[in-house]
């Protein structure tokens, strides 16, 4: 028997992961350690794909694989979230240009705002030169953009 775990679901064009906050994310304190919400964003974007039916695995398998890098990331941070809480990272991929992917993130509790973040992340080839998207991707993504 094989259990996936839950990758969230796209509620109109954002996606939505359920995260719970565990005593590993947290410092001496109980409070998430900041970098530990860099995480739970990379989360949220890989899930998006996944669940939008872009999978990277796939990516990286064709004639011409593709894969991405983060170039700029700009998290605010609004709140602190602690151990036990129940998040939700917000994700939607607003807008390509290029090979590059404009991707804006939340992380809430309940309807309280923990932390954004702003993201440009590049398309690249598997010698890290910058490259478009795989057309198919682009097709699969674009009712879900901005």
């Amino acid at each position: 028997m094989s259990i996936e775990p839950s990758a969230g679901v796209l509620e109109g064009r954002e996606h939505v992961l359920p995260v719970r906050v565990y005593y590993e994310d947290t410092d001496f304190t109980g409070v998430v350690y900041h970098g530990n919400y860099v995480r739970y964003f990379e989360r949220g974007r890989s899930d998006f794909l996944r669940v939008a039916g872009v999978r990277h695995a796939d990516l990286l398998d064709r004639p011409d694989p593709a894969a991405f890098a983060i170039v700029r990331m700009e998290i605010d941070f609004k709140r602190v979230a602690r151990i036990d809480d129940a998040l939700a990272v917000r994700t939607t991929y607003d807008s390509a240009r290029g090979p590059r992917l404009f991707i804006s993130q939340r992380i809430t509790r309940g309807e309280e705002l923990v932390c954004q973040a702003v993201v440009e992340a590049a398309c690249i080839d598997l010698n890290g030169r910058p490259r478009k998207p795989p057309p198919g991707m682009l097709d699969t993504l674009r009712p879900l953009f901005a």
